[in-house]
């Protein structure tokens, strides 16, 4: 088959969940022996192939909001030229575009997300159009991907409809080096970590307020970057400013630092509340590290007993004073997530999945 994968910033991935869905799922499918075109953004418009998946590179307004838009509209537009057998559009959002494809006879699938309408960095007219969108991709996608089972809940409670659960897999690392600490002053097993966007509703803020409650010693290493400036991050720039174990290293784009990173903290502290499975607290369990998450369903589904839970500052204060004073049993938990992570998110699984799906889409569209 032809497949498309149109809705993300694009690969090599560099920026989130949907991003590394599409080079997991995309350079598996190329070799099963399908073709895979993956439209992109904000990336390399000399590279035209990677891992074995072709690049088509356009422009895309850069606005919060418009940017995913303007480009997927873009990306279907281009795709009525080309002989493509099945297009998955992620992000819901894209739903009001599919028209643009589907009057060509060509199958969509949409993967819908987390629950984007609940997102606070949208305001109210952001919410309203995702509720809008999440009605429009029932009526008009073929197929429903959900990463979780809450967000299957979520569409079958609301609109009645059925969704495939297809989640995220999780990289498994063993045994990495700690060499590339040293560059940042951090040694193993000697700092906590968060990794996420600066956006509200991954509560960085609340996950420093916790972590100042706290007895630690061992130093806050908070990675991300806030796409759009905000005043978000400036909220939490100024509560990090009087206390300098906590340390805003930005955005690291250099994966073999990353992964030892995550490979060697005392602590992840996970605080995406309103996303479906996330691939960043996924990486943490494949790389051992002791979780500790906000108590939505989300992080209650992926985790299980794996993993402990806080639902405010000072909750979350004694679980990271808690870490510090029994290590041993975090890196039990760290043990235990990393066994999860190997027996239900396998990258493989996802795209048996995913392959599945798009024969039958495609077979559908023919009879």
């Amino acid at each position: 088959m032809r497949i498309a994968l149109v809705g993300t910033r694009g690969v090599p991935a560099r920026y989130g969940g949907f991003e590394t869905a599409a080079e997991e799922i995309g350079r598996r499918l190329v070799e099963r022996g399908h073709e895979v075109v993956v439209y992109c953004r904000n990336a390399d418009p000399e590279q035209v192939e990677y891992l074995g998946m072709e690049l088509v590179h356009l422009r895309s307004l850069r606005l919060k909001f418009s940017e995913t838009l303007t480009h997927t509209a873009m990306s279907l537009m281009h795709l009525r030229s080309r002989p493509v057998d099945v297009a998955v559009v992620f992000n819901a959002a894209n739903a009001p575009l599919l028209p643009i494809v589907r009057r060509r006879g060509i199958p969509v699938a949409v993967h819908v997300d987390g629950l984007e309408s609940l997102r606070a960095k949208w305001g109210g007219i952001g919410r309203a159009y995702y509720k809008k969108a999440e009605k429009v991709a029932v009526r008009w996608a073929d197929e429903l991907i959900a990463d979780a089972r809450g967000i299957q809940e979520h569409y079958a409670l609301t609109y009645g409809v059925s969704s495939r659960l297809i989640a995220y897999g999780a990289p498994l690392l063993y045994d990495r080096p700690d060499h590339r600490l040293e560059e940042l002053g951090l040694r193993s097993a000697r700092y906590h970590l968060v990794v996420a966007r600066f956006e509200p509703e991954n509560c960085i803020d609340v996950i420093v307020d916790g972590y100042q409650q706290s007895e630690a010693e061992l130093p806050l290493i908070v990675v991300g970057s806030a796409p759009y400036g905000n005043r978000y991050r400036q909220r939490v720039e100024s509560r990090a400013a009087n206390d300098e174990r906590v340390r805003l290293l930005g955005p690291v784009w250099d994966q073999e630092l990353l992964d030892q990173l995550y490979a060697h903290a005392s602590s992840y502290v996970h605080g995406h509340s309103v996303g479906g499975t996330n691939p960043s607290l996924l990486r943490a369990m494949g790389a051992g590290a002791p979780v500790i998450a906000i108590d939505v369903r989300f992080t209650r589904e992926v985790l299980e007993d794996t993993g402990v839970f806080f639902r405010g500052p000072s909750d979350l204060a004694g679980l990271i004073s808690g870490a510090e004073a029994d290590p041993k049993a975090a890196r039990e938990r760290g043990r235990r997530g990393r066994e999860r992570a190997a027996s239900a998110y396998v990258w493989e699984d996802v795209v048996d999945d995913y392959e599945r799906m798009c024969q039958r889409l495609h077979e559908d569209a023919q009879s």
